[in-house]
This record gives structure tokens, C-alpha cells and sequence, in this order.
């Protein structure tokens, strides 16, 4: 007969998953989360339980409850049950055994209500008020780029797609409602170019692969010095990049006026705007068509290469450590989606900052 665990045994395993180096524990240590209450409490404004039925959730537990959502990629069931399976999850929710545990559905509703009430940007810029005042202030230029996200394929008939395309609701959904939830109008399709690989004779094809994708388009700008996500957009698949530069994406409030990016975001338009706008373009130049590049400007591009790859540690660290999938429907879902995922990028970054300043 299995013996019921006393809480000796619980603090027992708890501080050996301390010893493992829990990194939920490190969250609590080093991020306030309290300090985000009153944007929660002003985005959801939850009525005071006067009309009676079951009080809701604390919001900062829900919102923790985000954060364990896109720290580990899970779906909302999955979070229910890994919240009752883990002793981690429940310590760093604050939860007892014998506590009432969030479903699946109290997760989705929250999350939803969150996004009703665009309240990713004003979480984001709570956030990024707090690494300033802990000194990460944004320094020495910064770094855009972009990547693209994943969403679940939509197997729509070439009418279907002419309506999306053209912004109308197709008539067979509009009769439908369940049907048209489930349906995502706002991601597209593009092609994801990839460098060929090495052919088993040893010779390198002169084309790259074209591989079709469907979703989105994270557009962020970094601080050259913190590597900490200070601007961020997100879009469709198909949008091009270039014009993005100009609706917000960089960061007056940088100590440096250096730009660097890739040649995506060359464009007259983006020089005259960096001009006007007092930033220094540091944007890879282009290769002229059917001429080869001039060997100052391929050095050039070769020495901004070399801070502009910064940025890939980013995307690396939200699709590798964080898996970034996009499970929901539609744009404003994304934003919100994407929105957290660089929250929680920032929130690890500042907890790697922070140890190695203490161990400086």
C-alpha cells in the first residue's frame, strides 16, 4: 500500500528541485510580478462578486499561469493538468495540494479577456519600465529583425481564398458560425527561403530552397548592449518587411542612434525616415542585379553581419527553449501570443543579467 505523502515529503522534493535548478524558482526570485495587479485589474476590470457565484481567480496567478503557458508551449488542457501533475508549477503559482486549481477553460477566458482589452502592450511596457529602473537601460544602437511563426494550416478552396484575399467572409461560413471560429483569415502563406545544402559530389546547387509556410511575422528591435526586446510587431506571413521600420519599430529612447538590420529593410524610404528621424544606418546594403558587389561594401556588410547576428539568439531562444507555435485564430490572438512570448524572453534575459552582475 502506497503511503500518502506528509508535507515533510513535498518541502523534501521541492528543495531537491531547487537543488536541480528550477527555473520557475529563478522567476520568482528575481521578477515582482505583483507589479503588473493594476494593469491586470484595469484590463479585466472583474466586477467586486456582489451578484455572488464563484469568485475568480487572482490575476497575477492567471497571469503566471501565461507565463508557464509560453515558457513550455502548452495548450490550455495541458496546462491544467501539468499545474496538478508539478510540484515546480504549483510552488511558483503559490498552490497548495488541497487548492483549487484553474481549468483549462478558466485559462482560455483569461487569456481572452486579456486580448479583448489589448493589454499586451501595456504588460510589455511594464515590464520593460522595470529592467529600465534596474538599470538595462536601452544602449549602444539597436538590431531589428524578423521571423516567422508557425500557425495550423487552413485548407480553404481557391474561392475561399480569392474572399480572404480580398478582406471578405466567405458566404458558406458567414451561415456558420462554429465553422468561421475556427478559421484564420488573417495568416498567409509565403515562401521561407533556406541556403541549399551541400550535394554528396560536394558542389553547393547556385539556387536556395523555397519552402512554403502559413502563419505570421514577429518583427522585434533589440538593444545592441542587453540583447533585451525594446520594440516589437507582429504581422501576417506575407507582409513585407521593409515598411514595418517605419510604423514604430524603432526605439527613440536608445543612448546610440545606430540601426543595423538586414537587407530587408533597405529601402529609400527607410534612409530618408533614419535621416530625418536623426538614426545613424548601419542596414546591410543590396547586391546590384547581374553585378558583382564591390569588395568595400562586401566588407562592410560582412563587419555589420557580425553585430546584426545578435538578434538570432532571440528567435532562437523563443522557438528552441519556448517552441513559439501560434495555436489560435487570427491576428489579434497572434499579437497577444507573440506579445508574451517576448515578455518571457525578457524576463529570462533579465534573470541571466542579473546573475551575472551578482557574479561579476
Amino acid at each position: 500500500m502506497m503511503k500518502q505523502p506528509g508535507s515533510f515529503d513535498v518541502e523534501e522534493r521541492l528543495a531537491r528541485l531547487s537543488g536541480l535548478g528550477d527555473q520557475l524558482e529563478a522567476f520568482s526570485r528575481t521578477v515582482d510580478f505583483e507589479v503588473f495587479r493594476p494593469d491586470l485589474d484595469q484590463a479585466l476590470a472583474y466586477s467586486d462578486g456582489s451578484k455572488g457565484g464563484r469568485p475568480p481567480f487572482d490575476v497575477v496567478l492567471m497571469f503566471k499561469i501565461l507565463v508557464i503557458q509560453t515558457l513550455n508551449n502548452l495548450s490550455d488542457e495541458r496546462t491544467e493538468y501539468l499545474i496538478n501533475d508539478r510540484l515546480s508549477f504549483m510552488r511558483f503559482l503559490g498552490l497548495g495540494l488541497s487548492d483549487r486549481v484553474p481549468d483549462a477553460k478558466t485559462v482560455w477566458l483569461f487569456l481572452e479577456r486579456l486580448t479583448q482589452a489589448g493589454a499586451i502592450d501595456v504588460l510589455f511596457n511594464r515590464f520593460d519600465a522595470i529592467l529600465r529602473n534596474a538599470g538595462y537601460l536601452p544602449m549602444s544602437g539597436q538590431i531589428l529583425d524578423a521571423t516567422l511563426v508557425a500557425a495550423p494550416k487552413q485548407r480553404n478552396t481557391n474561392a475561399e481564398k480569392a474572399d480572404i484575399r480580398a478582406g471578405r467572409i466567405p458566404q458558406d461560413w458567414q451561415d456558420k458560425p462554429a465553422k468561421l471560429s475556427h478559421k484564420d483569415r488573417h495568416a498567409r502563406w509565403t515562401l521561407k527561403f533556406t541556403k541549399a545544402k551541400r550535394r554528396d559530389d560536394g558542389t553547393i546547387p547556385s539556387t536556395d530552397l523555397a519552402i512554403p509556410f502559413f502563419g505570421y511575422k514577429s518583427h522585434i528591435s533589440i538593444d545592441r548592449k542587453f540583447r533585451l526586446i525594446r520594440k516589437w510587431k507582429a504581422i501576417d506571413a506575407a507582409a513585407s518587411d521593409g515598411a514595418r521600420l517605419r510604423e514604430g519599430l524603432l526605439d527613440r529612447s536608445n543612448t546610440a542612434s545606430d540601426v543595423w538590420a538586414d537587407t530587408a529593410y533597405r529601402s529609400k524610404a527607410n534612409e530618408a525616415f533614419m535621416e530625418k528621424q536623426g538614426f545613424v544606418s548601419r542596414v546591410h546594403r543590396k547586391k546590384s542585379h547581374l553585378k558583382p558587389m564591390p569588395c568595400h561594401i562586401e566588407r562592410s556588410n560582412v563587419g555589420k553581419s557580425v553585430i546584426r547576428s545578435r538578434v538570432e539568439h532571440v528567435f532562437a531562444d523563443q522557438k528552441s527553449q519556448m517552441g513559439l507555435f501560434i495555436r489560435t485564430v487570427g491576428i489579434t490572438w497572434a499579437t497577444m501570443k507573440i506579445g508574451l512570448a517576448n515578455i518571457v524572453y525578457n524576463m529570462r534575459r533579465f534573470i541571466f543579467l542579473e546573475r551575472i552582475s551578482a557574479t561579476a
